[in-house]
This record gives structure tokens, C-alpha cells and sequence, in this order.
């Protein structure tokens, strides 16, 4: 039995109680990701409660992406990873485009990042909510970022086919932001902001995070159930005209940490 049940034997615990000692269990590596936790009757053994509150246990931990339950023989698999503390960027204002590149906020882990999609479209109805009309031709750049080899982060950047088709002067390869996946990075000159190279002319952002479901790509991409909820940070550059520059959509598991850092203009 686990230390979480005799803890509790002489007090039941409710399904809030067990959801959280199973989470605890989980981030700790007990149960690592992939694998298949206790069935319903097993569990509810473990911590003295019925089968029903250790089912809505399980509920609980699928809405938040930790687990999977499967009706029938495939019963309820982990699948959150570690707990990743991911930072995303230094940034000074008036220019919240301007950040260092994103890091894990622990020296210990590495972090990876790399392109998984780049595509143009017409801007749907909804893109009309960032100031993109819809209709408008838009490159989507798409990006993913691991930590230890977990996903942790899905990135999307949206702007228009006329600002990523720039190229900053006497750069002659194509454009950095229509660059196909697997093409290595731009080489930015050291210190200089990328809206400045690009001379994308940005003034400033704003920035909302929510906690919402996730949308199909953002979810599989970091191997959860569609619609299950996770951060939701939306960032909007605008040029010093007002129109809209850019877009980033980030999306992260809810037990992950995000974090970022706003500096002083010296």
C-alpha cells in the first residue's frame, strides 16, 4: 500500500484527497508516464473509499491531462510527464518582443526547441479578435519545446505573408520566417532584437493567459486528450501604427510552472 493510504486509514479520504495524493504520486515518478495506474476496485482497496469516489478521483485527474482512462482491458495510463518549470524569456518594455531565448528555470535540465510546422492560409473569423482580418494571408510557424525530452510548451506565431516575407538588409537567403522546417536558425547578429532585424517596427505587446482547453494540435502535440485544460498565453505585438504585427499562442499543462521575467529599460 502506498504512503498516501496510511496516512489516511483512520480518516477516509474524499475524491479531492485521493486526486491529489495520485498527482503527488505521479510528479514524484512513482508512477512514471506511460505507465498503468491501479483499477478502480484495486484503488479504492488501497485508500478504504468506494469504487465511485476512487472513479471520480481518476475523472479528476483526466480533466487536468495527467491520466487516461480506457473503458474495458485498457484501463487508466499515466500521461503527464516530469514537472517541468519552463521560463519563458526576459523581456523589456515598451518592446515585449525583445526577450532572451527561452530556458527551463533549472540550470540542472536542458531544453530543446524546434520547428514542427510552417503553413500559409487565409486568416479565419476568429484571427479578427488579434486585428487580422479574416481573409488576410498569414504564415503560421509552429513550434515545440521539450525539457529532458518532454514536451512542455506548443508555440504558434501567426503574421502576415507580407512581414514574414521580409528579409533584413543584405540578408539574400530566404526570408527567417518562411524558412521550411528542419532549416537551421537564422543567424541574428548578437544584440540586436529580432523585430528590429526583421524591421517589423513593434511598439508593444499585450499579453493575456488563461486557463482553457486545449485546441487538437496543441494537445497532441504534447501527448494529452484534446480539450483537456492547460495555459493558454496569447501575446500580441503591435506596430507603432496599431495594426498588428505578430501573434504567439502558448500553450502548457496545467501542473507544469510558467514563468517570465519584465526588465527595466536602462
Amino acid at each position: 500500500m502506498g504512503v498516501e493510504h496510511w496516512a489516511h486509514k483512520e480518516e477516509r479520504m474524499n475524491t479531492n484527497q485521493i486526486a491529489a495524493a495520485l498527482r503527488r504520486r505521479i510528479l514524484s515518478g512513482e508512477f512514471a508516464y506511460g505507465s498503468r495506474l491501479p483499477n478502480i476496485r484495486d484503488l479504492a482497496a488501497e485508500y478504504e473509499t468506494s469504487q465511485q469516489t476512487a472513479a471520480a478521483a481518476y475523472a479528476a485527474l483526466a480533466g487536468m491531462g495527467m491520466v487516461k482512462t480506457v473503458r474495458g482491458k485498457g484501463g487508466t495510463t499515466v500521461t503527464a510527464g516530469p514537472p517541468a518549470d519552463a521560463h519563458l524569456g526576459t523581456f523589456t518594455p515598451p518592446d515585449l518582443t525583445a526577450a532572451t531565448a527561452w530556458r527551463p528555470a533549472t540550470g540542472t535540465a536542458s531544453g530543446h526547441e524546434e520547428t514542427t510546422s510552417v503553413r500559409q492560409f487565409p486568416a479565419p473569423a476568429s484571427m479578427e479578435a488579434w486585428g487580422i482580418p479574416a481573409g488576410t494571408e498569414v504564415v503560421e510557424r509552429t513550434r515545440l519545446r521539450t525539457i529532458d525530452g518532454t514536451p512542455v510548451q506548443h508555440k504558434t506565431t501567426v503574421m502576415t505573408v507580407d512581414l514574414a516575407g521580409r528579409r533584413p538588409q543584405g540578408y539574400d537567403g530566404v526570408p527567417p520566417m518562411l524558412a521550411p522546417v528542419g532549416a537551421a536558425p537564422a543567424d541574428k547578429p548578437a544584440g540586436v532584437r529580432m523585430a528590429e532585424w526583421l524591421g517589423w517596427d513593434v511598439a508593444h505587446t499585450e499579453a493575456a493567459i488563461t486557463a482553457e482547453p486545449m485546441d487538437g494540435a496543441a494537445a497532441a502535440a504534447l501527448g494529452l486528450q484534446e480539450d483537456v485544460p492547460g495555459f493558454r498565453i496569447v501575446a500580441i505585438a503591435y506596430r507603432s501604427s496599431g495594426e498588428t504585427a505578430f501573434v504567439t499562442v502558448t500553450s502548457a499543462p496545467l501542473h507544469h510552472r510558467v514563468t517570465l521575467t519584465i526588465a527595466e529599460v536602462e
